[in-house]
């Protein structure tokens, strides 16, 4: 099972808060907000336009629910979609978000002097609403005053931000409306809809933390701690913290104990880490490439490409020969490395793979690769040329001989 990240129930909400405005952009939430917002390209549909682009919304706040609750309970990552089941709550959220949007539109049109006194009261009740009916799914109380009251006085000022994102929220939806004409529907559809569905998730996450945070007053019982501990999670902890201490007068023996751990499997990054820090002060220069050899190659497994090309650095300032000892792993890095602008480590690495695999079938991919970063050059189009002469000649039946020979003709010219 991947490794659960959590937070802990006394992180200052400063730092929730900080951290939140990432929160809607990272793996699930970053896929769920995409997909959420080409969604609502259904609205165009005739006939059932209307009917999907509730059905959109409905998803969204179900969503939303769902990262409430995972907060709520200590999940420091966003929600796989549907992982909480808040149906009911989704359907109740949309309904009342609905018709506060339908509110406004209406404030706008008719009675313009109106608009901002919805918008404030609206944003300041929205939230103990939509906390209220996330968690127990409790409609009646979520519209009972009483029970506003009840929730603000349990968080006190911090209960302000998800009111401001509220307020930014309907805003939006104003100024969507008002400003429709100056984009086609067809381009700013996506836009408003991503914005949207960020503020919401955003809000439900900042909420969830909030409920994290007075989890006892609540009666809440996080349930990511538990689920840590159950995997041996708090256990790394525990080695860390007695690791560091020990390090303190018998290094050697400390890193043995961690050691002993890495040859386990999924063991997290605070483990290497600290591994790598004792390595580094007893000078084991060998035992530093040997170490990230390995954790590159359980990053990559864990689909932690950017964290591998961060290790795979401080391995080549060690050792400026160093590349990773499996074909696919060099490869994939070489690519990332292109592909994020990384030119020198994209090029160390595909002349890596030419002299350590010459044979493999992907050889000529990888020196393709490494001839254009060259030829983007000037100073180094002469090794992009010798590069391609060495490829046709070693590979003339490749599958990519035409993107090798028209490289050369088209640096030849250049020359």
């Amino acid at each position: 099972m991947p490794r659960i990240e959590t937070v802990a129930a006394d992180t200052p909400f400063g730092e929730r808060l900080v951290a939140g405005f990432g929160y809607p952009l990272r793996g699930a939430g970053l896929a769920t907000c995409t997909a959420l917002t080409l969604a609502h390209y259904a609205g165009f549909l005739p006939a059932v336009g209307t009917l999907a682009s509730l059905l959109v919304w409905a998803a969204t706040w179900r969503y939303a629910a769902d990262c409430l609750l995972h907060t709520a309970h200590g999940y420091a990552d966003p929600p796989d979609v549907g992982s909480e089941g808040n149906g009911a709550s989704g359907w109740g959220l949309t309904a009342i978000h609905l018709l506060l949007v339908a509110l406004c539109v209406l404030a706008v049109v008719f009675f313009p002097r109106a608009l901002w006194p919805v918008l404030v009261v609206a944003a300041l009740a929205l939230p103990a609403v939509d906390m209220s009916l996330a968690f127990d799914g409790n409609l009646a109380l979520a519209l009972n005053p009483l029970n506003w009251i009840r929730v603000v006085n349990t968080f006190g000022p911090v209960y302000l931000v998800p009111v401001a994102i509220n307020l930014l929220l309907g805003l939006l939806i104003v100024l969507a409306s008002l400003g429709s004409h100056l984009l086609p529907r067809f381009l700013a559809l996506p836009l408003f809809a991503f914005a949207c569905t960020y503020l919401i998730v955003l809000a439900f996450h900042l909420m969830g933390a909030l409920i994290h945070l007075h989890h006892e007053r609540l009666g809440l019982v996080p349930e990511a701690p538990q689920l840590a501990k159950a995997l041996g999670q708090d256990e790394d902890s525990r080695l860390v913290d007695e690791a560091r201490a020990q390090a303190a007068d018998a290094p050697v023996a400390a890193l043995h104990r961690l050691a002993e751990r890495l040859r386990q499997h999924n063991a997290p990054a605070p483990v290497h880490q600290l591994y790598r820090e004792l390595l580094r002060r007893q000078g084991l220069r060998d035992d530093l490439l040997v170490h990230g050899q390995i954790w590159i190659a359980a990053l990559i497994a864990q689909n932690e490409a950017r964290r591998a090309l961060g290790v795979l650095q401080e391995c080549c300032t060690i050792d400026p020969a160093f590349v990773p000892d499996d074909p696919r792993i060099c490869g994939e890095l070489a690519d990332l490395a292109a592909r994020l602008g990384m030119e020198r480590l994209a090029i160390h690495l595909g002349r890596g793979y030419l002299a350590h695999w010459p044979r493999e079938a992907q050889a000529p991919h990888y020196g393709l690769l490494v001839a254009r970063l060259l030829a983007t050059q000037p100073e180094r189009r002469a090794e992009a040329i010798v590069l391609l002469q060495k490829l046709a000649a070693a590979w003339p039946d490749h599958p990519q001989r035409d993107d090798i020979a028209a490289l050369q003709h088209q640096l030849a010219g250049g020359m």
